[in-house]
């Protein structure tokens, strides 16, 4: 019997049909010998009850036929990493894996070389062979037989990396919001031996061997498949295979605004001590998804209980402090929006309260208003002259709540808000003419609309501060940057997959916590190594350049990531791409990902396909100080130094003893930077490009920009961050 499928989650789904079935019969049996309705029928009339008897039964026996056929024809049961299309390595030792009845006998038969692999399964019926591949090609067709067939087809041996990260890798070809890549998305039909397998978003808190894949398994490069596939994975593959001339199979597995930790495997996240309260916690968490979040229901509202109890702005369940009738004469004035850090905050987190009163006009009373805070950080509970209309939960969540007509009164009301602050920087933060108040008009043809802002001054109190309150329950589950939860059912499921690389963009979650990026970003390269068994490539996408420009040098958060993103280089078989000058003021996704996915070829070209080029800007070797200069010497300078357009050098910032820093003159000689400025007389530190949003354009001849760099060793603004 041969069963052919254009997708091998074939499988999968008829072993789902099987339990369905299996319950249905269960169903009617249990009709048949205890439904009250035939059991009177039976004893009132024995006619229509044999009649009935005998219909279902020939209906069980149709289905138990039906069933056995199911499983016959449907044993072998395989990820969708295994389906038609797919792409395996070359010159390689594959695994491949699956599932069947314990004690099966399984047969592979792979068609480059018509060579038979047999295994039997285990008491749990899992089941692996490892097949060796050739040289790129295909396309070819792999059989499976346990005594029927399963057939994949349409199967490349080629190059396969993993493709991993937050947003700016997730970020897809058809873009959010703008199409960035109408052109090349065009394309797409041309490189069919491009292939693609993207990983859906999943979390658990123990690791998992099995997960789901958009289209269940592997897609053909084609405009269709490609619109929600990673931009930076596909330029980063389409270079290859045109430089190659081999097929390419793109891994997509990643999540946006997700941390590093989360893709971290648990054996090695205990190595670090930051993260033992968090593990702790994981061990306790119910394995099973639905248990898991029964317990954290229970628990949460056990917490928000105890915080309301510790909540000076309550009296029980009563917010006093939303009253419209309290004293305000002890608290202090804030700004709306603005983070708390901007407000001589920056150090709180916890519960604080904010209010404001608002003069309601007579045109706008007894109507329903619309009440919009825009994102709150981390969660809030908001009142209206004392009454709760609306609570959110999520740092990143526009609020938008309904006040009813009948809290609504004529001159002053009363807006107050609880907000609780986990962790880093919170408050309101949204647009500054998106914080009002709304009244649409009735007519929704009619344009108007009434509103107020409410942006400007506010009054805030502290209730408690973090050490103050009980800790707050956590699902793991829910929460896709609590540690481990994205390495357990993103990642671990992909193990051993034979890959050849791993690209990684990933890092703006960490920005706060920089230093500890040091440690964490190694120990993830080493946690995927160990699991995969062999030391593959590994390449970095270093943070672009981002949010506003300073006039004067500063410290930064995301200079200081990416100074921890190059320090992960020193392992061995790693490399990292500059992108420091493609990046957005206002927009943390650069639309310019053709030159990310083009620098990271470059460096898998170099590294991992020994092409003779030059992957990589000029990076800091050395300095010496000669006088009132300081002398900086660069690796990668082919093509020599230059800035781009030939303009003066700009990034360059220079200090002496006292530790102030000041914009330097910079000129260039040869392979040798020359900084210097009249305000330090004695200078010994330089750094370049150090900023979160830096003005730089130094370059080599390659047209490769400069890495960022500090040749001071001074603690900076994340030190011990954690």
């Amino acid at each position: 019997m041969l069963l052919e499928t254009n997708n091998n989650a074939f499988c999968v789904r008829k072993s789902n049909s099987f339990i369905s079935l299996y319950h249905y019969i269960q169903q009617c049996v249990a009709i048949i010998t205890t439904n009250k309705k035939i059991d009177y029928h039976r004893k009132t009339n024995k006619t229509i009850y044999s009649l009935i008897q005998s219909t279902m039964k020939k209906q069980i026996f149709f289905m138990l036929l039906l069933m056995s056929c199911i499983i016959t024809k449907a044993q072998v049961r395989l990820q969708p990493l295994f389906t038609d299309n797919m792409v395996l390595q070359q010159q390689s030792h594959v695994p491949i894996w699956g599932e069947d009845k314990a004690g099966k006998e399984i047969t592979i038969i792979t068609s480059w070389d018509n060579h038979k692999y047999k295994t039997i399964t285990r008491s749990n019926g899992s089941w692996k062979i490892t097949v060796t591949t050739p040289k790129a090609g295909g396309p070819y067709e792999i059989t499976f037989n346990d005594g029927n067939i399963v057939k994949l087809k349409n199967v490349l041996i080629g190059e396969v990396w993993l493709c991993s990260g937050q947003s700016n890798m997730e970020m897809p070809i058809v873009g959010w919001g703008n199409n960035y890549f109408k052109e090349e998305h065009k394309d797409a039909d041309n490189h069919p031996n491009i292939r693609l397998l993207q990983v859906n978003l999943e979390t658990s808190s123990h690791p998992q061997t099995h997960f789901t894949a958009r289209n269940d398994g592997w897609m053909v490069c084609n405009y269709e498949n490609l619109a929600n596939f990673s931009a930076t994975a596909y330029f980063f593959g389409r270079d290859l295979e045109q430089h190659l001339n081999v097929p390419i199979g793109l891994i997509q597995t990643c999540w946006g605004g997700t941390t590093i930790e989360a893709w971290t495997g648990k054996e090695a996240l205990k190595l670090d001590p930051d993260f033992i309260k968090d593990l702790k916690l994981l061990s306790d968490v119910p394995s099973s998804k639905e248990n898991a979040l029964q317990e954290y229901k229970r628990k949460k509202q056990k917490w928000q209980q105890e915080i309301n109890e510790k909540d000076t702005g309550m009296k029980g369940n009563k917010a006093i402090w939303a009253s419209p009738k309290i004293s305000t004469y002890s608290w202090k004035t804030i700004q709306i929006p603005s983070p708390f850090s901007q407000q001589g905050l920056d150090t709180f987190d916890g519960l604080i309260w904010i209010r404001r009163i608002v003069d309601i006009p007579s045109s706008m009373t007894g109507k329903d208003l619309t009440l919009k805070l825009g994102p709150i950080d981390d969660n809030d509970i908001t009142y209206f002259n004392g009454i709760e209309i609306g609570k959110t939960d999520g740092w990143d969540k526009e609020r938008i709540y309904k006040i009813p007509s009948n809290l609504v009164k004529p001159g002053k009301n009363v807006i107050a808000i609880r907000i609780f602050d986990r962790e880093r920087d919170g408050g309101l933060y949204g647009d500054t003419n998106k914080i009002k108040i709304e009244r649409v008009q009735s007519n929704p043809l009619d344009s108007v609309i009434q509103e107020i802002n409410l942006s400007g001054e506010w009054l805030y109190k502290i209730s408690k501060h973090m050490q103050d309150i009980p800790n707050e329950p956590i699902n793991p589950n829910d929460n896709p940057c609590f540690p481990t939860v994205l390495y357990n059912a993103m990642i671990n499921p992909l193990i051993p997959y034979t890959i050849k690389g791993v690209i990684w963009y990933q890092g703006e979650a960490n920005a706060n916590r920089a230093y500890q990026y040091r440690r964490l970003l190694p120990l993830m390269i080493n946690n995927w190594r160990s699991s995969w068994g062999y030391k593959f490539p590994f390449y970095i996408v270093q943070l672009a350049n981002f949010m506003e420009y300073h006039s004067e040098p500063t410290e930064s958060t995301w200079a200081e990531l990416r100074e921890a993103q190059q320090m992960a280089t020193d392992l061995d078989n790693t490399g990292i791409s500059c992108t420091i000058d493609i990046g957005m003021e206002k927009d943390i996704h650069p639309s310019n990902k053709q030159d990310v996915g083009h620098r990271l070829a470059l460096i898998a070209r170099a590294k991992s396909y020994n092409a003779n080029i030059e992957f990589s800007g000029p990076t800091y070797k050395t300095h010496e100080i000669k006088g009132g200069c300081i002398h900086i010497y660069f690796d990668h300078t082919k093509g020599g130094l230059k800035t781009k357009d030939n303009n003066p050098i700009t990034g360059f910032a220079i200090a002496g003893p006292d530790k102030r820093w000041y914009w330097a003159h910079a000129t260039i000689e040869g392979n040798c930077v020359i900084v210097k400025s009249d305000n330090v007389k004695n200078p010994i530190a330089v750094r370049y490009a150090w900023a979160d949003n830096p003005i730089c354009n130094l370059y080599n001849g390659e047209n490769l920009p400069a890495f960022p760099f500090r040749t001071d060793n001074w603690n900076g603004i994340t030190y011990n961050k954690k």
